[in-house]
């Protein structure tokens, strides 16, 4: 699998989408215990397959690995890449005028790609600048919950890589790497109520911001795990939809031998309770608040990051 990345400690390659193996370096002074040095993967714009033109380009040479990267170097307020994958779920990225490429995740898995230019000429009115397709084949479908992304941005300089590292150290496997940051990010993030009343749209997560400030919204809660849980390894979906009649943002896992987990073994014994940062953190881990996250009938999915 050819994965263009820049780690800050390379895993063996054997180990890379897993976690690593038991047997591979253990943290310092834990014999036995998973690796919990953090790896990032860094997305690249090589420019070898370049959809449209300046101002808007989508660099697709990396879409086998998940991603396609996008740049509005126009002088309008704003632009729009639209990409509908084969799932035919389709997902729009606003983009301000910039010299950087930005990471767009593309998490319909394998086949083809329609991508959609805009540029936005006032208020709402956006003109059209290309449509193109693109056939994408994933070495790998985890690929695209590694990557950082326009929603989940991080690097290796990002507190959160850091804090993660520190968090997972020492944790028996990949399943207690994400028991323990999910923990520190209930235990130490409380919700912003002023925030989340103010918010506008086209908000995105800065992760270290709410590491700083200690609050955030959904948005915020689950941006900063995913973040802290893709530097450890562990593909993770930042998944945005409805809980009940409620806008709003959870995350689930991939864990080997176990797959995608939309719960997670918590609180109370043996049974099973979503993974929703927000309101774990936010209802004190309340029993009432526990049933309700670990009733998948009360989410409704709309989009992946």
């Amino acid at each position: 699998m050819r994965i263009p990345i820049r780690c800050i400690c390379l895993c063996l390659a054997l180990g890379l989408l897993s976690g690593c193996s038991s047997g591979a370096q253990a943290a310092a002074g834990d014999e036995g215990a998973r690796p919990s040095d953090p790896v990032v993967y860094v997305p690249q714009a090589p420019g070898d397959s370049v959809l449209g033109q300046k101002p808007l380009e989508v660099d697709v040479s990396n879409a086998s690995q998940g991603y396609a990267m996008a740049r509005y170097s126009g002088s309008a307020q704003k632009a729009v890449v639209q990409l509908t994958g084969p799932d035919g779920i389709a997902y729009k990225y606003f983009l301000k005028p910039s010299d950087e490429f930005v990471p767009l995740p593309l998490t319909g898995g394998s086949g083809t790609y329609t991508v959609d230019g805009y540029e936005n000429v006032s208020g709402t009115t956006y003109a059209t600048l290309f449509k193109q397709s693109v056939e994408v084949s994933l070495d790998n479908e985890l690929l695209p919950y590694l990557y950082p992304n326009q929603y989940v941005l991080f690097d290796e300089d990002t507190q959160a890589v850091r804090v993660a590292a520190d968090t997972a150290a020492g944790a028996e496997n990949d399943l207690d790497a994400v028991e323990r940051i999910y923990h520190y990010v209930i235990e130490n993030i409380s919700y912003d109520e002023e925030k989340a009343a103010t918010v506008t749209g086209g908000y995105l997560p800065t992760v270290d911001d709410t590491l700083r400030t200690g609050t955030g919204i959904c948005f915020d809660y689950a941006a900063l795990t995913t973040a802290m849980l893709r530097s450890q390894r562990i593909p993770t979906r930042l998944e945005i939809g409805y809980a009940g009649s409620i806008y709003h943002c959870w995350i689930s896992v991939y864990v080997e031998d176990e797959g995608w987990i939309d719960k997670f073994i918590e609180f109370t014994g043996g049974d099973w309770t979503r993974m929703d940062p927000t309101f774990a953190s936010n209802g004190n881990s309340s029993k009432s608040i526990l049933r309700y996250i670990g009733d998948g009938s009360n989410y409704s999915l709309q989009y992946l990051h």
